[in-house]
């Protein structure tokens, strides 16, 4: 099984609205796709920045790409990310993971 985190920053004033959006977007996206076996998002606050992380697990590196498109280490965007002042890292982490679970729960 696969894990692909993506990280991404917003000012702390939009966060409310950008977990809104964010779990309507890449969320609900992520889990309509046949394949998908979680998406479990974490934001941390730090300063005036909201740190975003979303984590999709996946049966096959196929399955990702159905989502994700033929590169699936570049981050996914979305048309309205620059209202919540998204500042998105490029490139997001893909591994293989033992299993299904949460991987922001302690």
């Amino acid at each position: 099984m696969i894990s692909r985190t993506w990280h991404g920053i917003v000012p702390i004033e939009n966060k409310n609205g950008f977990e809104k959006y964010e779990y309507e977007t890449g969320v609900k996206d992520t889990q309509a796709i046949k394949g998908n076996k979680g998406a479990y998002l974490k934001v941390v606050e730090q300063g005036e920045y909201a740190h975003f992380f979303l984590c999709t697990k996946w049966d096959t590196m196929e399955s990702m790409k159905a989502y994700a498109g033929n590169q699936p280490a570049i981050a996914v965007t979305y048309p309205e990310d620059d209202k919540y002042g998204l500042i998105s890292d490029p490139i997001v982490l893909i591994q293989e993971v033992l299993d299904y679970r949460n991987p922001f729960e302690n």
